[in-house]
């Protein structure tokens, strides 16, 4: 069993920036983010095997996604926030990463909360 804690979520203006942790208990081959806005389903927001990463198109250039093996923790780089990433965002893990469109994580955090004000 891998817990997950995230941290790093808040209020911020659009066109600023923010920076989320997740520190997981073990280690695991995949590691990655969902969002899930309000009235909408969760989707994939990014993704980090041991040397590859991976983005939803709607935040391609903007987020970036990064891993210290040592910590056991996973980062996002948010930059250039729109209200639109107004979102809860879970760090999530697994042993394996089929691929992003059809990615189910075993392991989720409990969510921290984005907001973007315009």
């Amino acid at each position: 069993q891998v817990q997950l804690v995230e941290s790093g979520g808040g209020l911020v203006q659009a066109g600023g920036s923010l920076r989320l942790s997740c520190a997981a208990s073990g280690r695991t081959y995949a590691m990655g983010w969902f969002r899930q806005a309000p009235g909408k389903e969760r989707e994939f927001v990014a993704a980090i095997t041991w040397q590859t990463t991976y983005y939803a198109d709607s935040v391609k250039g903007r987020f970036t996604i990064s891993r210290d093996n040592a910590k056991n923790t996973v980062y996002l780089q948010m930059n250039s926030l729109k209200p639109e990433d107004t979102a809860v965002y879970y760090c999530v893990a697994d042993y394996r990463f089929p691929g992003a469109t059809i990615w189910d994580p075993g392991y989720w955090g409990q969510g921290t909360q984005v907001t973007v004000s315009s």
